[in-house]
């Protein structure tokens, strides 16, 4: 089968909801792996010997694998069909879980974290696309918005699961369970999921893929890079100086060809324009203000991995309530795209805000800022999905999921950094000493008297980084708002 007939279209597959299934247990596979490796870091390094940079390599290898394939995973499903790049990428992202559980050194573990990365990008993108090309306009939302709820699910449980798993079992079975899933859902693809493609079969874009892979994966370790080495630094700037050049080049290719992988004139639609300012603008200050708060919950509270999961856990929660129940499709259809989104990450804006404001008054604070932020993106994250995959054509469906995983791994990326870096400078401001780590300042605390002081600098180094993410959130709520009502007032008229 290529692409299914308007009138399967306008009707939707027999058996969408049964495929969807499919496609979101093939999706969590590759989200679990996102986190779930960070709580493995203590048995890593003392089991493979491993160096704090072999760490930061076996978590940095996936990511940027990934989402440097992104643009370039979404063009190869249009063009061969993402029935065929779903089952490859199962299989990749199989085969390099085998390796990573079996390895017994960090070079492999690292080579086999990258092979693991490829099949995610073929996941990432094909599981939308696919997603986009079943069900019929009108289902859409909701379907997006479940695999959306299964996207904050997959990112909540990978510590939980990882806690688990290790408390029980060897690290390596924390990469082993992803073999019965990728089977299960391999086998369910080859049987239910029908083969799409794009019809017109335009020319591979080689040097466009070669590009995009090489300008987004120098873009993204320039921004990992930042908190740790300096923004300043040579590590930084280098990586940061080839991604504005060869992403400035992929730009100019893809204006220039008559068979683009990336067409540039959807940047002139201001409904794609709009959601893709706000998906960058949400996962900056969502994924930044998490990943501090994780370690606040840790180092500052003294929870261990598994307790901190379990207590940010009412986030995914809360979206997956509203997700799957339909709750939050009715309300985003009830209020249409614009206002959706822009009331969703105001309501995302005020739940950051309770943490800055009512975390040092205990958990009910932090609760109350993690149930707002999940019922925000519960309504905001699918709206602005469905809106940059429908200002694109169907037969671009893979390359639409392309751009909506590239805008959440970069905005995540960016938040990590930007809010990493608020929160160290005014941690070490209120110390009073430079580029030092919570942990080491407490190792080097002398009494009680003293660790209350460093814990308290990073308290408030929290609450600054938490407020920045707010006023992101909420200004990107407002710029996705404005754009895309714009848009809609001018669709009529064109």
């Amino acid at each position: 089968m290529t692409a299914p007939a308007p009138a399967a279209v306008s009707q939707g597959h027999p058996q969408r909801w049964l495929i969807l299934g499919v496609i979101c247990l093939a999706q969590l596979t590759v989200l679990l792996d996102n986190t779930i490796l960070n709580v493995a870091i203590p048995s890593l390094t003392s089991e493979l010997g491993a160096a704090t940079s072999d760490i930061q390599w076996m978590i940095n290898a996936y990511s940027l694998v990934q989402s440097g394939l992104l643009l370039t995973a979404g063009s190869a499903a249009d063009r061969y069909g993402r029935k065929k790049m779903l089952a490859a990428g199962l299989v990749l992202f199989g085969a390099g879980s085998l390796v990573a559980g079996l390895a017994d050194s960090t070079a492999q573990l690292i080579a086999a974290r990258a092979g693991m990365g490829v099949g995610g990008a073929l996941l990432m993108t094909t599981t939308l696309a696919v997603a986009m090309q079943i069900f019929a306009p009108g289902e859409q939302p909701r379907a997006i918005g479940i695999w959306a709820a299964v996207n904050s699910l997959g990112f909540a449980t990978g510590p939980l699961l990882g806690g688990f798993m290790l408390n029980h079992f060897w690290w390596g079975a924390i990469f082993l369970i992803n073999l019965p899933v990728a089977a299960l859902a391999l086998v369910a693809v080859v049987i239910l999921v029908p083969e799409s493609k794009n019809p017109r079969g335009d020319r591979p874009d080689l040097l466009g893929a070669l590009l995009s892979t090489i300008g987004m994966a120098a873009l993204v370790f320039a921004i990992i890079s930042g908190p740790e080495h300096g923004w300043t630094s040579g590590r930084v700037l280098v990586p940061a100086a080839v991604a504005v050049a060869v992403l400035g080049a992929f730009a100019y290719w893809e204006s220039r060809i008559p068979y683009p992988m990336l067409d540039m004139h959807f940047f002139r639609d201001r409904r794609f324009t709009g959601a893709v300012a706000g998906a960058v603008l949400i996962t900056f200050g969502m994924g930044g203000s998490l990943f501090l708060l994780t370690q606040h919950m840790q180092f500052v509270l003294g929870y261990g991995p598994l307790e901190a999961g379990l207590r940010t856990a009412p986030l995914a929660l809360m979206i997956v309530t509203l997700n799957f129940t339909g709750v939050a499709a009715k309300w985003s259809t009830r209020l249409g795209t614009p206002l959706s989104i822009g009331l969703g990450m105001a309501v995302m804006a005020a739940g950051l805000l309770s943490i800055a404001t009512l975390t040092g008054h205990g958990y009910p604070g932090t609760l109350l800022g993690l149930v707002l932020i999940g019922a925000g993106a519960a309504v905001a994250s699918p709206a602005m999905a469905h809106a940059i995959m429908s200002a694109i054509p169907p037969e671009k469906a893979g390359v639409g999921a392309g751009i909506n995983g590239t805008v959440a791994e970069f905005g995540q990326g960016l938040g990590v950094a930007v809010l990493g870096a608020v929160l160290n400078a005014r941690f070490a401001a209120g110390i009073a000493v430079a580029a030092v780590s919570l942990p080491g300042a407490l190792a080097e605390a002398g009494s009680a008297a003293e660790r209350t002081r460093i814990t308290d600098a990073f308290a408030s180094g929290l609450e600054s980084s938490q407020l920045v993410g707010a006023v992101a959130v909420l200004l990107g709520g407002v710029v996705a708002g404005l754009l895309l009502r714009r848009a809609e007032r001018v669709a009529p008229q064109g």
